[in-house]
């Protein structure tokens, strides 16, 4: 039987694409491959500055004692375990109730004491192993607001039962800001294919160098650790991202938060640009002065963003950039994950730089005028290309010295001693970046530089 040229070519589409699938999924998958307890990873790089020798963000007593509720704070919407499952607290399935609690934390070796855990964790390049272990966790219940018509609340005699979660998760917050010099929170959104305790331990890791101060929420939507789950878990992110928007909703009435912070990070960008766009949409009317008046959300951070470039634009035109103070986009050429998702979607990657380089003169224009919306590109910077390049944001100490930077000082990109490219309104790392941001923070809050000679 003979087969014709457009069919013959429609073949070699198809398998081209399943190529790019299998190799997506091979990518993603790498950072993963090394079995170890869900329950635990080792602590992060240092950031350079801390490194350096020149910075100190911790007290001289152990953090974790001084924290109201001794651990890190959650939110999400995975299916709850059957009880007598003694492997899970969560499953890798849509709960679709937004549930608050508290994951119990153990920080390095418990034969360390805190003054050798903390010059260990200190380290850029320690020879020692610091693990961070979430070693309990205890629900504290369901937000109310999560109920609706499709799952009502169950029937109890006080309206105050259903109440009682969100009014104890917002009273551990308020107590605790109210014992920080920083007044904000702080939350953590993860990426695909990963348990629930992982964005527990990866906030816990930011918050450590952010010296405990102000409140993490670890934000656990139901991804799949599973090799074919991409594109399930994609789906899921527009689902929790509505859960993320009554989140933040709730955390800026109930709260005494200054500012509400957000990292977000691979496909957990899409569950923070949509649930950002659902409140652009929900108050489009309003001013940018009234978003930060009444939600408070502060600087947006996404790293790794494996989301379509071109709808972000389309959101920025609903007013998107009105909902936060301004969004910092980490880019980078060598990010081999969004590469592949760029060949798969045939949609170019939020996360990525444009192709070389190059971007229209109106959108370049747009950007030199603003400071909503910063764009940097993380390629020079130390060891942001580690493994497929893609989880810069915690194995490059230059990227999280960046990021840890911006969320404790408020510093601009200028502040930070980014350079801005000549050719394009996008920000680079020079080769003395550390130094000079070392410098700065040093001058912004001498009380953290102790004497090299102690």
């Amino acid at each position: 039987m003979l087969i014709s040229t457009e069919t013959q070519s429609l073949f070699h589409v198809n398998w081209q694409n399943i190529i790019y699938v299998l190799a997506l999924l091979l990518i993603f998958n790498l950072p993963a491959c090394a079995k170890k307890p869900v329950n635990e990873i080792f602590l992060m790089p240092a950031p350079d500055v801390y490194d350096a020798g020149a910075i100190d963000p911790f007290t001289d007593f152990d953090p974790i004692t001084a924290i109201p509720y001794e651990g890190m704070l959650y939110a999400t919407d995975r299916k709850p375990a059957e009880e007598g499952d003694e492997k899970n607290i969560y499953l890798n399935e849509r709960g679709f109730l937004l549930r608050l609690g508290v994951g119990k934390l153990q920080l390095g070796d418990n034969t360390l004491t805190w003054e050798e855990a903390r010059k260990i964790s200190l380290l850029k390049n320690r020879s020692e192993k610091y693990p961070l272990k979430i070693t309990e966790v205890e629900e504290i219940g369901i937000l109310a607001e999560s109920y609706s018509n499709f799952i009502p609340p169950p029937v109890v005699p006080e309206l105050s039962d259903i109440e009682r979660p969100g009014k104890e998760f917002a009273a551990k917050i308020n107590e605790k800001l109210a014992k920080s010099k920083l007044k904000d929170i702080y939350i953590y959104v993860h990426g695909y294919k990963v348990v629930f305790e992982n964005p527990l331990l990866v906030a816990t890791e930011l918050w450590h160098f952010l010296g405990y101060e102000g409140v993490f929420i670890a934000y656990s939507w139901p991804s799949t650790p599973k090799t074919l789950a991409y594109f399930s878990d994609l789906e899921t992110t527009s689902l929790s991202a509505y859960n993320l928007r009554i989140l933040l909703e709730y955390l800026a009435r109930d709260t005494d938060a200054e500012n509400i912070h957000i990292i977000g990070y691979s496909a957990g960008t899409r569950l923070v640009i949509n649930a950002l766009n659902q409140l652009a949409l929900i108050y489009r009317d309003e001013h940018k002065e009234t978003f930060g008046k009444y939600l408070r959300i502060g600087h947006v951070i996404l790293a790794g963003s494996d989301f379509d470039r071109q709808l972000f634009g389309a959101y920025i035109d609903e007013g998107i950039l009105n909902v936060s103070k301004d969004f910092t986009i980490y880019l980078s050429e060598m990010d081999k994950a969004l590469s592949l998702s760029k060949r798969v979607f045939n949609r170019d990657r939020l996360g990525q730089k444009w192709d070389d380089g190059i971007m229209t003169e109106s959108i370049a224009e747009w950007l030199w005028e603003t400071d909503e919306i910063t764009f940097i590109d993380v390629t020079d910077a130390e060891k942001s290309t580690t493994g497929n390049g893609h989880a810069y944001f915690r194995q490059s100490p230059w990227v999280s010295s960046d990021i840890l930077s911006t969320l404790m000082y408020d510093l601009t990109p200028e502040e930070r001693s980014l350079q801005r490219s000549r050719e394009w309104p996008i920000w680079q790392f020079p080769k003395d970046y550390i130094t000079k941001l070392t410098t700065k923070l040093v001058e912004r809050n001498p009380a953290l530089a102790p004497l090299k000679e102690q």
